[in-house]
């Protein structure tokens, strides 16, 4: 199976007291490479997607600091449903796992409703990663 990859920097204001990149920070990194995911594999825009985040799971390896100067985030489809996608992440830095995470997504039609993901987001999802 084929995955996603993209890289992000570690910011300053992603800093925390104790000098590492805060839990929180973690949750933006993934919503980020989601995305740039949405962009470059769906070729849409996230904000015009009716979609919601039902849930997200984050385990940490280690800190990240301000020196790693980035993190990269790689994407992989744990599983396809009929209204929900749910994303692997693994974030790394220098090479080395800092934490992995799964996200669920799931589509929406106007009123909120869960409804099947489109079929042209379906289509390139498989394709892209090989389902």
């Amino acid at each position: 199976m084929s995955t996603y990859t993209t890289e992000i920097d570690v910011r300053f204001r992603d800093i925390d007291a104790m000098g590492h990149v805060n839990n929180a920070v973690y949750a933006t990194y993934i919503e980020q490479a989601r995305t740039n995911y949405f962009r470059d594999v769906l070729g849409d825009d996230i904000s015009t997607i009716p979609t919601v985040l039902a849930s997200v799971s984050i385990d940490f390896r280690r800190p990240v600091k301000l020196t790693d100067g980035s993190v990269t985030v790689e994407i992989s489809i744990a599983n396809i449903g009929t209204s929900s996608v749910t994303m692997d992440h693994e974030i790394r830095t220098g090479g080395e796992v800092v934490a992995e995470a799964e996200a669920t997504l799931v589509s929406l039609d106007a009123s909120g409703d869960p409804v099947p993901i489109p079929e042209k987001h379906r289509s390139a999802i498989e394709s892209f990663h090989d389902l």
